[in-house]
């Protein structure tokens, strides 16, 4: 079975093998961390052969990279739909918090473990590419950050990349705690504390 190896949904639509690979490694690698994963975990639980994870990805690596991205882009898609509604760069700044939030009240199949980024980096030696992919995304969350705060402190641009650096500790500190926690609660006292940060402003 290669490329084009599909299954039914309930709906009776075919899925294409790499979006059920996906799915498949992102539940096992969340839940059971990246090095006790085996491809045959994978393959089994997506239903395919092990031959189409290799007409897809090149190598395991390659599969945990395309997780690490997919995670990465879910992530944006949270946190564009808490922008949204927002009415200015407090709020901006908020949504990611929020963004935050909303990943971690997802039904994780063994419960909240905290960033799957993060726990997928510590698992990866220094050099590994899944390293920088994981790094990149928080540089963007700080990015972002910095953006929303710029707006909110024109002429400012130094208390602004320090707000964002201040801000991006405080959402990283909280989600290491909510992870060894197993809830969300971290994150939304972190959300409160930025509130009156962003408010003194």
């Amino acid at each position: 079975m290669g490329e084009t190896d599909t299954s039914t949904t309930t709906r009776g639509r075919r899925r294409p093998a790499r979006e059920r690979l996906l799915e498949a490694a992102a539940r096992r690698f969340y839940a059971d961390g990246v090095a006790a994963t085996g491809i045959d975990t994978i393959t089994a639980e997506a239903g395919v052969a092990k031959m189409s994870l290799y007409n897809n990805f090149s190598s395991k690596a390659e599969l945990v990279r395309a997780y690490l991205d997919a995670r990465h882009e879910e992530w944006l898609g949270l946190y564009r739909a808490r922008l949204e509604p927002s009415r200015g760069p407090r709020d901006g700044v908020l949504a990611v918090f929020d963004a935050y939030a909303d990943h971690a009240a997802y039904a994780y199949e063994r419960g909240f473990r905290g960033c799957g980024l993060l726990n997928a980096a510590a698992e990866l030696p220094a050099g590994d590419e899944g390293r920088a992919v994981v790094r990149a995304h928080k540089e963007e969350v700080e990015r972002l950050i910095a953006g929303h705060l710029d707006e909110l402190l024109p002429g400012r641009p130094e208390e602004a990349r320090a707000t964002a650096e201040h801000l991006s500790f405080l959402l990283e500190g909280a989600m290491a705690r909510a992870g060894l926690e197993g809830d969300g609660e971290r994150l939304r006292h972190a959300r409160a504390l930025a509130a009156g940060l962003l408010d003194r402003l």
